[in-house]
């Protein structure tokens, strides 16, 4: 069974400048930057938190920090980019280690809902604070939000038809696609209610059913 290839999405973006040179250096100083930001963003808010708050808390001067992003656009940004990629890789070696259809589905599944645990932070404030972006950020974000979709749509297109699995028609694949997406990410925006009533092994249990049962 063929593998599915997406292509990468890497922290370091040419769109968001930086001083330094090292592309590894970025990406570890930039995601130190980006999870304080993060808490930073959920406890003061986007607005009532400064550069020099985001600085201090990531253990950088203003000056250093200013090396690696420009602006609180850059950061939000780049938390949503950092989500992205964290789905994508872990989603990719599911996909990869995983032989057998209906199984490969579900351990993908799982991976990116365990994901979704890990970055729960993430995930609310990328939802609460979208909306402050500049435009061209916001496009990117819907960008980077339909290429995970379409990694679980290219691996349900891979899957249909072979062994034990069903033909599924384009209009089934991208739906269960974009469920699979959308539920993963209920775990952290729901979180007032899911969070309350299952643990995270209970909802992938539970959730995976649901998604097999509307291919099955």
């Amino acid at each position: 069974m063929g593998k599915v290839k997406a292509s990468k999405i890497p922290i370091v973006d040419s769109e968001v400048p930086t001083q330094i040179k090292n592309p590894e250096l970025v990406r570890e100083r930039r995601r130190q930057i980006i999870d304080s930001t993060v808490k930073l963003f959920i406890e003061h808010g986007y607005h009532k938190t400064t550069t020099r708050m985001i600085a201090k808390a990531s253990n950088f001067s203003i000056g250093s920090l200013y090396e690696y992003v420009s602006s609180k656009e850059d950061l939000l940004y780049l938390v949503c980019k950092t989500i992205h990629e964290e789905v994508q890789n872990a989603v990719e070696k599911a996909l990869s280690d995983t032989d057998q259809g209906k199984e490969r589905l579900a351990e993908a599944i799982r991976q990116y809902f365990l994901v979704c645990d890990k970055m729960g932070d993430h995930i609310l404030l990328m939802y609460q604070v979208t909306q402050f972006l500049p435009e061209k950020w916001k496009v990117r974000v819907l960008v980077n939000e339909l290429n995970i979709t379409d990694i679980f749509i290219n691996a349900l297109s891979s899957l249909s038809g072979t062994e034990n699995f069903p033909n599924l028609d384009d209009k089934i694949l991208n739906l269960v696609g974009h469920n699979i997406s959308i539920l993963g990410q209920m775990w952290a925006f729901r979180r007032w209610y899911v969070q309350r009533n299952f643990n995270i092994e209970e909802y992938i249990k539970i959730q995976t059913d649901f998604i097999l049962g509307l291919i099955f």
